[in-house]
């Protein structure tokens, strides 16, 4: 499973458009908006820090979190945030709204274990990252923390794709088409023309 949830304390906000943004900004609060679940959207102002750090502890877009607003609480996923080009801080969020049966789509990263029982990465082969996360459809309260990819007897010249890795029950690609390159090892530089013919691919 993915983050520990948490709860975020939200005031409505009346005034929307660039000059009630800049004054939220001004008394350290970040402009955001709830939308989706066939509900109106409501636009809301959170703590500035409080957004800061959730976004630093990783698992932002991927955690479901409740937002008290005015004591109403309401179930979101984050979706996106806007951080401000010059000065790299938070400017705008968008949450959506989620329930028991909503479906997500978000992207998970992968995690590579067992650099050490690998031939090809212990004869100074290459671990090619292709694919760092991978997109999927989940259900909102089962979204997975990461994917394990295990490295353990793979040789120059091996690729690992996605169905090698291991998905948790109504986790599905989005890409469902074909059998999606994740990760390859290429040899040594040394070994690169004998490896030749085992193909190192390098592409999706």
């Amino acid at each position: 499973m993915s983050h520990e949830s948490y709860e975020l304390k939200a005031e409505a906000r009346e005034r929307v458009g660039k000059g009630s943004a800049r004054e939220l900004r001004r008394n350290g609060l970040i402009p955001a908006v709830i939308y989706g679940d066939k509900q109106a959207p409501i636009s809301i102002a959170l703590n500035t820090n409080e957004v800061t750090k959730r976004i630093h502890a990783g698992g932002f877009l991927t955690t479901i979190a409740t937002i008290d607003v005015g004591g109403k609480k309401i179930k979101v996923l984050p979706k996106d945030y806007q951080l401000d080009p010059v000065r790299d801080f938070t400017v705008h969020v968008d949450f959506l709204r989620v329930s028991g049966n909503t479906e997500v789509t978000v992207e998970i990263p992968v995690h590579f274990v067992n650099h050490e029982k690998s031939p090809g990465l212990k004869a100074g082969g290459v671990l090619n990252i292709v694919r760092h996360e991978v997109e999927v459809h989940c259900p909102a309260d089962a979204i997975p923390e990461f994917f394990t990819v295990d490295l353990s007897g793979l040789k120059s010249g091996d690729s690992i794709h996605i169905s090698n890795v291991t998905l948790p029950k109504k986790v599905t690609p989005v890409i469902s088409d074909r059998d999606f390159t994740i990760a390859t090892i290429v040899a040594p530089a040394a070994g690169l023309a004998e490896e030749e013919e085992g193909g190192e691919e390098t592409t999706a």
